[in-house]
């Protein structure tokens, strides 16, 4: 199974190259924010316990997170494998996964990071701005802020991944098809060590 951690700060590329991997490889996609608008309604234990605590301005809790990554790896038991988008986020949420997925005799293969500088992705972002109508795309302060946010919290989860050997970065300026080749290859050389 092919489980890939897709990173990278707001505006990097991830939608694009994460549509191109799913297609590539028959991934299941997993984002955090998808399940839990699923969950919430579908109206399931989970869902609601996240509603209760999202109208209340509380953050859903590791606990509930992952207690919906594993109804959707339950679901999708013959899965090719999963692409995690926007999860884990911390180094105790990295823990927790993989923790999950070998309680399903699975694991994590490759954590691509997408690398884009501040100022591209400033300017990629203004410009999705004008078209998606999302204020926090229109707001460079809060662009700023995101990337400031993205830089603090990923960090240490990037050390926790090149701990285990796992952690591979890739420019993320460029032509969309030649940095999804170089994805590609990461991956490639991943599962080829895994295989000997």
């Amino acid at each position: 199974m092919l489980n890939l951690v897709l990173f990278g700060p707001p505006g990097a590329g991830k939608g694009t190259q994460s549509e191109k991997l799913i297609a590539q490889y028959q991934l299941v996609h997993l984002s955090t924010g998808d399940l839990l608008r699923s969950e919430i309604r579908e109206g399931t234990e989970l869902g609601l316990r996240a509603k209760m605590l999202m109208d209340q301005g509380i953050l859903v809790p590791d606990e509930v997170v992952i207690g919906m990554i594993e109804n959707k790896l339950t679901e999708n038991r013959s899965a090719a494998g999963f692409i995690f988008d926007g999860f884990p986020r911390t180094v105790p949420q990295a823990e927790a996964l993989d923790a999950l997925l070998a309680h399903h005799n699975t694991e994590i293969r490759v954590m691509v990071a997408l690398v884009v500088d501040e100022d591209e992705l400033t300017k990629r972002l203004l410009i999705r701005g004008q078209s998606s109508g999302r204020p926090d795309d229109q707001n460079e302060e809060l662009i700023h802020r995101r990337i400031k946010e993205y830089n603090d919290k990923t960090a240490p989860v990037a050390i926790y991944y090149e701990s285990q050997g796992k952690f591979k970065a890739i420019g993320g300026i460029g032509n969309i098809e030649e940095i999804f080749q170089a994805i590609c290859e990461k991956i490639e050389t991943a599962t080829a060590n895994v295989r000997q």
